[in-house]
Formats: C-alpha cells, structure tokens, sequence
C-alpha cells in the first residue's frame, strides 16, 4: 500500500491522457451493464483513459491504482479483481494514441468492444488484452509517456 501513495504522490496534476496493466490471475466474470455475463480471461490488460477534470491525472488515475471501495466505473471491477502491473501519463494526449499504440501490439486483442469507451468515436475499445509484459514499456516509449511506473 506504501508504493501505492508513493506513485500516487508522484502523478502529475496536469490533463492529459493514462495507461495502465493489470494481471488477472484467474478469469473475470463481470456483471456490468451491457458486459453482463462476460468473462474476461486471465492475463494481461492494458486500459487507457483520459483525465481532464479537476485534479487532472493524478486524480484520475490515483483513483484507479487506490483500492476501491465502489465500483463506479467498468474499469473497476477489473483494477479490483486484478493485481497492477503498470502505469504511465501522457500530458496533453488522448486516450485513444494510447490504446492506438497498444493495440498494435503484436497479438493484442479486443476482448470486450465498448468497454470503456461508450463516449468514444474512434476506438472499438479502451481496453486491449496483451500477450507479453514487454509490450508496457513499448506502448509507453511509442506514446512518449511523461511518467511510467512499475508496481511489485
């Protein structure tokens, strides 16, 4: 929990845009809206996002790596039933060059299209499933991410 308010502390309040890993270790099944009754398969998710509110990134994503005590968006029920790999910022960006950039990644996949992007006119998804752990730090140097950490 210490490295978690340490990275948090870290974050940058300015807008831009977020990425970030997460390993589920056993399948997912999710009970969500339009995702109801859809299992997600144990491995490796990246999730992109957007954060230009108050509080900018640090806000947005502090809020994804804290632990939660509601599910408020699709996301959480996968940063709570997982474990965080992962995570970088880009200012002044957007979600989509992020997942742009992991989906390009050599076997990734969609595995639930919409999810987390119901506002979004160009992406079939903010969530993309990565083969290789590798595949983080190329999505985070092919985006220039102004920040990145790795968690234990």
């Amino acid at each position: 929990m210490s490295q978690t308010i340490d990275i948090i502390e870290q974050i940058t309040e300015e807008s831009g845009a977020y990425g970030f890993a997460v390993r589920l270790s056993q399948p997912l099944k999710l009970e969500i809206g339009k995702f109801a009754q859809v299992s997600l398969p144990k491995g490796l998710y990246f999730y992109g996002g957007s954060a230009f509110g108050p509080g900018g990134l640090k806000a947005r994503l502090g809020r994804h790596i804290r632990p939660k005590s509601k599910l408020h968006w699709h996301i959480d029920h996968v940063t709570s039933a997982g474990n965080m790999v992962a995570a970088g910022v880009v200012e002044n960006s957007s979600e989509c060059k992020i997942i742009s950039a992991a989906s390009a990644m050599p076997g990734a996949l969609i595995p639930l299209p919409g999810f987390g992007s119901s506002d979004c006119r160009n992406c079939a998804s903010h969530l993309v499933k990565l083969r290789r752990i590798s595949d983080i730090s190329k999505i985070f140097e092919a985006v220039e991410a102004a920040q990145r950490w790795r968690f234990a």
